[in-house]
């Protein structure tokens, strides 16, 4: 019997330690440090296939990457054509030599808008040298009639490439009135010509600037500055440098006239309320000198001085009881 018993213990451990045909030995069970688990009849790693997630996730962000990149550098590569588009037809633009075509209008001008019957000859031959051959020698002036230009200024300069441009000239003619005319110019290799006819058109019309509102005037500060004026402006117009410098602000250069007007009155002073430094409108007369012999033709005129009044605007600053000048200008619409 104690035999047989330890047979059979024998042969159940000898059960135990066999492993079944289709399980390798390292899945044995209670082995904890086995690498390989058993699924179905594959076995696989202790992860439990993750490393293929990882790998899917590092795939989707290269494509993303890739195209993020390319979509920046297709932006990039856009604004900069775009860039450099615009700075070439700018360059082109700036080629043109403006300079020299204003004063070529200029020239051009004066012949053109002078004309008479009895320099017609002469107009043709001064205006062939600005147009090209084949061009009419008058310019579409039918031979009659008369005028002349008495003053002109460049106005504007229109560029539309870097050998075309129209100058528009200010001009005031002798009838009076005040014209824009339009003059198309080309230019290239240092050469230039008017390339097409040009064109009159109006001048610019007058503007009405908005009425302003005056704030009450100072009456005592007027006063004061009605008896201390008249001496400052009679060293402004003579040009009296140590008297003006008397009346200037600390800090303030002002110059005079040197002489050209002599100081008549003061016809009126407004200085609105205020602190230490105010801006005051002054009106002045001037007396202008005498042209020796007077106008031509009129030998009785220009026995007595022109006369002219004049509106300044004068920032003064209070110091020591009186007004001492920081500056002397023009009157800008909308002054106090």
């Amino acid at each position: 019997m104690v035999r047989r018993a330890l047979l059979d213990r024998s042969d159940q451990a000898a059960d135990d330690d066999a492993l079944p045909p289709d399980q390798p030995y390292a899945a044995r069970s209670g082995d904890a440090t086995a690498p390989w688990r058993h699924v179905g009849s594959v076995p696989w790693r202790g992860a439990g296939g993750r490393w293929i997630v990882w790998v899917a996730r590092a795939v989707a962000w290269a494509v993303l990457l890739l195209i993020g990149y390319r979509g920046v550098l297709a932006i990039i590569d856009g604004h900069s054509s775009g860039a450099t588009a615009s700075s070439g037809t700018t360059a082109s633009a700036s080629a043109f030599p403006v300079t020299s075509a204003e004063a070529y209008a200029l020239e051009f001008g004066d012949v053109y808008l002078n004309f008479s019957p009895a320099t017609a000859a002469r107009r043709s031959h001064d205006l062939a040298s600005f147009l090209p051959s084949g061009k009419g020698s008058q310019l579409g002036w039918d031979g009659a009639g008369s005028q002349k230009v008495l003053d002109e200024q460049v106005a504007n300069v229109s560029v539309t490439s870097a050998h075309a441009a129209v100058v528009t000239l200010l001009a005031r003619l002798s009838n009076g009135s005040l014209i824009d005319l339009g003059v198309p110019v080309y230019a290239a290799n240092g050469g230039m010509s008017v390339s097409g006819d040009p064109a009159l058109l109006p001048g610019p019309a007058a503007a009405a600037p908005p009425a302003g509102s005056r704030a009450a005037a100072d009456r005592s500060t007027e006063a004061v500055l009605r008896s201390q004026l008249p001496a400052f402006f009679q060293a402004y117009a003579s040009g009296d440098q140590a008297t003006l410098d008397r009346f200037a602000a600390p800090g303030a250069h002002l110059t005079g006239l040197s002489g050209s007007v002599a100081f008549g009155a003061i016809d009126s002073v407004y200085a609105p309320a205020g602190g230490s430094s105010r801006t005051v409108l002054v009106t002045v007369t001037w007396h202008l000198p005498a042209v020796a012999g007077g106008q031509q033709g009129s030998a009785d005129v220009g026995a007595a001085p022109a006369s002219l009044q004049m509106t300044y605007q004068l920032t003064v600053v209070r110091q020591r009881g009186t007004w001492d000048i920081k500056s002397v200008g023009a009157a800008a619409q909308g002054s106090p």
